[in-house]
C-alpha cells in the first residue's frame, strides 16, 4: 500500500503557494503522493474562501518536488475539452518526469459547477461524454493522427506530439460511487478505482465486493489501482494501524489521507508531518 495526502483546492487550502509548501513538506515527511480536489466552486454550505485552480497548482507542485506522484482527483471530463486536457496532461507528465495520474468522472452538480455556468446535463449524458473524453485523450496520447465522429466530440486528422512520458501512457483512475454498475464497469478497462459509498465510507467488506466486480469485467493484465479516502487521523493513535491494515488486507493499493477544506493548516502540517498511516500486521 502507498500513502497520499488528499487536500482540496479551496478555502484553507486555496492558494497555490499554499498548496506547493503542503507538498514539499508531504515529500519530505515520506509520503508516496499529494492529489488535489478539482473544484470551480466550493461547498457554499461549509466553505467560502479562495479557490485554486488545480492544474496550475499541479504544475507548480511537479516543479517544486521530486519523487511524488500527483494529480487531480477527480477532474470532472464534462467540463473540458478532451484535445486541451490532453496538451495538458502529456505537458505535465514530461514536466515531472513521469509523475502525472488522471483522475477521470462526470462530476455533479451539487454546488453548481454546472448550472451556474448554463449547463445543465443529466448523470447518464456525462457518463457518455466522459466514455468519449476518455477515448479521445489517449487516441491523441498515442501520438498517431486521431479521427473520431462521437456525439459529443469530432476530430479530424489531429496528432499530437510527444507522446506521454509514461508508458505505455498516464495511468487513469476511476471515480465512482458503489454499489453502482457503469461506473465500475468503466474502470475495468482503465487502471484504479476511486470509489465512494451512495451510503457513507465503503467497508473492507465493500471494496472486496467492487474489487471482484471489477475483476469479472477486466481483461487486461497490467496492475489495478484500487484507491481509498481515508480520515486515519481522526481515530485514536492505537486503532490507525490496524484500521488501515483491513483496508489493505481488502485489496487497497493506495491510501488517499483526506482532509476538509475548513481544517487549520497547523492541523493539516501536523498530520503531514507524522508521516504515513503504517498499517499492522
Amino acid at each position: 500500500m502507498r500513502f497520499a495526502m488528499y487536500v482540496p483546492n479551496f478555502d484553507t487550502f486555496g492558494s497555490v503557494q499554499t498548496l506547493v509548501t503542503l507538498a514539499q513538506a508531504a515529500e519530505a515527511a515520506g509520503w508516496d503522493g499529494f492529489f488535489l480536489w478539482d473544484h470551480l466552486l466550493p461547498d457554499a454550505d461549509s466553505a467560502h474562501g479562495p479557490v485554486a485552480d488545480p492544474w496550475i497548482a499541479l504544475t507548480a507542485i511537479a516543479g517544486a518536488t521530486r519523487r511524488l506522484k500527483f494529480g487531480a482527483l477527480i477532474t470532472p471530463f464534462p467540463r473540458r475539452r478532451p484535445w486541451k486536457l490532453a496538451r495538458e496532461t502529456v505537458s505535465l507528465d514530461h514536466y515531472s518526469a513521469g509523475r502525472l495520474v488522471v483522475g477521470a468522472g462526470i462530476g455533479g452538480d451539487w454546488w453548481r459547477e454546472y448550472s451556474a455556468v448554463g449547463e445543465l446535463r443529466d448523470d447518464r449524458t456525462r457518463g457518455d461524454m466522459l466514455d468519449e473524453g476518455l477515448d479521445v485523450i489517449t487516441g491523441l496520447w498515442t501520438g498517431t493522427p486521431l479521427t473520431y465522429k462521437g456525439t459529443y466530440y469530432t476530430i479530424e486528422d489531429a496528432q499530437f506530439l510527444p507522446t506521454p512520458y509514461q508508458t505505455p501512457r498516464i495511468p487513469i483512475w476511476i471515480a465512482g460511487v458503489w454499489p453502482g454498475t457503469r461506473p465500475f464497469r468503466r474502470a475495468a478497462r482503465w487502471d484504479g478505482i476511486i470509489p465512494t459509498g451512495r451510503t457513507g465510507t465503503p467497508s473492507p467488506n465493500d471494496i472486496r465486493d467492487m474489487r471482484a466486480y471489477i475483476d469479472s469485467y477486466r481483461t487486461a493484465t497490467t496492475p489495478f489501482e484500487i484507491v481509498f479516502q481515508g480520515r486515519a487521523h481522526e481515530l485514536l493513535a492505537a486503532e490507525r494501524g490496524a484500521h488501515v491494515a483491513d483496508y489493505a488486507a481488502a485489496g487497497v493499493t493506495w491510501w488517499l489521507e483526506q482532509v476538509w477544506p475548513d481544517v487549520a493548516l497547523t492541523e493539516v502540517r501536523s498530520i503531514i508531518d507524522h508521516g504515513p498511516p503504517s498499517p499492522i500486521d
